[in-house]
């Protein structure tokens, strides 16, 4: 049995190499992260500071950036600005959903015909700078 230090606060100090054994274990349980922290006992919000701090290191030693694609499974958050306008938007357009990608290119969607294109579009753009093309 391993006796685990704690820090001034009361908090479990958890060896780096545990957090790897648990996060491999995790990658392999097919569990959610809550699932898995919960059946460890670990708090969510650890568990998932521990993934966080693990997927940018491995982003730094891949030669990825912060400002990349997100990895299959992951999450990016993206900020979305709503305009209230009178109905024309710039240059004469109406409503819609004006998407901005990373180098300035952009595309104005303004029915579900336009969505289904766009998704494939910004899937094909994330597939492409994943792979580094």
């Amino acid at each position: 049995m391993e006796i685990l230090k704690q820090d001034s606060r009361g908090r479990v100090l958890v060896p780096m190499e545990r957090r790897r054994e648990l996060l491999e274990e995790f990658e392999r349980s097919g569990m959610s992260g809550a699932q898995f922290a919960r059946l460890t006992g670990i708090k969510y919000a650890t568990f998932a500071n521990w993934r966080q701090k693990r997927d940018k290191e491995q982003a730094l030693v891949d030669g990825e950036s912060n400002a990349g694609v997100s990895k299959p499974g992951g999450m990016r958050l993206l900020e979305a600005v709503v305009d209230g306008g009178s109905g024309e938007g710039k240059a004469g357009h109406g409503r819609g959903l004006l998407i901005e990608l990373p180098g300035g290119s952009g595309m104005r969607i303004e029915s579900p015909v336009q969505m289904q294109m766009a998704a494939e579009l910004v899937a094909l753009i994330a597939e492409r700078m994943r792979r580094g093309c």
